[in-house]
């Protein structure tokens, strides 16, 4: 029988531990179990806002609306979210903390491993079990003596380890193999047992593997996951858009929506509502030759605003001005809606170099990078249609005379207001908003796709049913592959 808390340690990156975590979390809070996710440190740029407007990974949100739960800090004490090479925003404890190298985090491990205790110890108060996620490879050994996220953190919180291996790519046997020969004693001691995921194909046939694995390593597998398709959970990082199309696949037939995969892409969540539509094609691009395919073309949220702006003038600024002058539909979400403006100005080096960049002129705005960022719920209404949705930015934007706002804010962490948020041109073909989660709710999603020009009666539904649905048969999958005698 395992401890109360539950570390799922990995391979490798991406092997599916974020998912596993989530997966355990709803499990649990169908037995009646109070229970929490946790990893000490995240790297990613895709983010999101918890109900106190504390800004903390995305992974851990997830985690937490299977785990039935609003979302906390302490689930996520320390967040770096890359600018550049080598170096990363910090966001402890929901707050920005500063613009860090590498080698200066580094040298303050011991204080975040402090900081990252002592939110897990908050967090232990309230529930019965904690979820923890590792980062990662947990086998690093060159990392080992200053990790904070893997078997440091598991060791703190008295938490049996679960080794999550990939089959996917290949070399499962040496990826369990390999990782527990570099770990010390002590370390081997608290795996318990491994899962193996993604895999494809006959599980009758991978019988004599996990009798190998087992007889070699003295530890039980837990379970083999085959391949899903039939549900969606949001991802961490961005590695599934890595690989942006080639267009075998493309359908003439079908609309289409075209999302630039910037250098520096944050928040590629928010276009998971718009991949659910049946019938309609969304693409990410990172090359301007076939802009007249899509009936939308989108400019996501960065992480860099200034760095990809340089790019996207560089790649794209020609041919989006010729798409828009055929009469196509430009549409930015928070870094991508500054980008669409007349400058994006950065006084202070917030992202970088201090510096003005001249950015698409496609919307009659301006915008000034300054502290401090803004971290809001939102509740906002674009003429009929109501949505909610979060902000995550540094400093405003500002319209010309000429600029006619996108939304209507109705509420900003719960608090009432009457602001106003984004711009659309006279024309109504190019607009932006600073709105993440801006196409979760239906009744904006189907606004937005008659806006351009797609009036069919697409079938749309709101996210969070979507969402629901995905974690409901994520735990029905988990739980018909997994032996959970041996977890619970």
């Amino acid at each position: 029988m395992m401890k109360k808390n539950i570390a799922i340690l990995g391979t490798g990156s991406d092997v599916g531990k974020s998912i596993l975590a989530a997966a355990l979390c709803r499990s649990l809070a169908d037995r009646g179990v109070k229970v929490a996710p946790f990893k000490s440190q995240n790297m990613s740029n895709n983010s999101g806002i918890t109900p106190e407007g504390l800004e903390m990974g995305r992974a851990q949100i997830v985690q937490a609306e299977a785990a039935k739960i609003a979302p906390h800090v302490n689930m996520n004490p320390i967040l770096l979210k890359p600018t550049g090479e080598k170096q990363s925003q910090v966001i402890l404890n929901g707050k920005v903390h500063g613009n860090h190298t590498a080698m200066d985090y580094h040298r303050n491990k011991g204080f975040y491993f402090k900081k990252s205790c002592q939110a897990f110890d908050r967090l232990e108060q309230i529930y019965e079990r904690i979820i923890l996620e590792g980062a990662g490879s947990c086998a690093e050994v060159n990392l080992m003596p200053n990790d904070i996220v893997n078997f440091a953190m598991a060791e703190y919180a008295n938490a049996d380890v679960i080794l999550a291996a990939d089959i996917h790519r290949g070399g499962v046997f040496a990826q369990i193999i390999g990782t527990l020969k570099c770990l010390p004693q002590k370390y081997r001691d608290m795996v318990k047992g491994f899962i193996i995921n993604r895999f494809r194909g006959d599980i009758a046939l991978f019988k004599d593997g996990v009798e190998w694995i087992e007889k070699q390593t003295n530890k039980k597998v837990l379970g083999v996951l085959p391949w899903y398709t039939h549900f969606k959970i949001d991802a961490e990082d961005s590695v599934e858009i890595e690989e942006c199309t080639n267009f075998k696949d493309f359908n003439p037939d079908l609309p289409a929506i075209g999302i630039i995969r910037l250098p520096h892409i944050a928040n590629f969540t928010d276009f998971h509502a718009l991949s659910k539509i049946k019938g309609i094609q969304t693409i990410f691009i990172d090359r301007p030759h076939h802009l007249t395919k899509f009936n939308a073309v989108i400019i996501p949220g960065s992480k860099n605003t200034r760095a990809d702006l340089e790019w996207l003038t560089k790649n794209f600024k020609d041919p989006l001005h010729e798409y828009y002058k055929l009469k196509g539909y430009i549409f930015g979400i928070c870094g991508g809606y500054q980008m669409l403006g007349e400058f994006v100005d950065d006084p202070d080096g917030l992202e970088g170099t201090p510096g003005k960049t001249k950015a698409l002129n496609l919307l009659p705005v301006q915008t000034i990078l300054k502290a401090p960022k803004t971290t809001t719920l939102s509740d906002f209404q674009w003429e009929d249609a109501k949505g909610k949705g979060y902000e995550i930015h540094m400093g405003y934007t500002s319209l010309s005379e000429a600029g006619a706002s996108l939304l209507k804010i109705s509420s900003r962490n719960s608090i009432p207001c009457t602001n106003t948020d984004g711009c659309i041109s006279e024309d109504g073909r190019v607009s932006g908003t600073y709105m993440h989660g801006f196409f979760d709710s239906s009744q904006i999603l189907l606004k937005w796709l008659k806006a351009i020009g797609l009036d069919a009666n697409y079938p749309c539904d709101d996210m969070l049913n979507l969402k629901e649905r995905d974690y409901r048969l994520l735990k029905e999958h988990f739980e018909a592959h997994i032996d959970m005698s041996h977890i619970f």
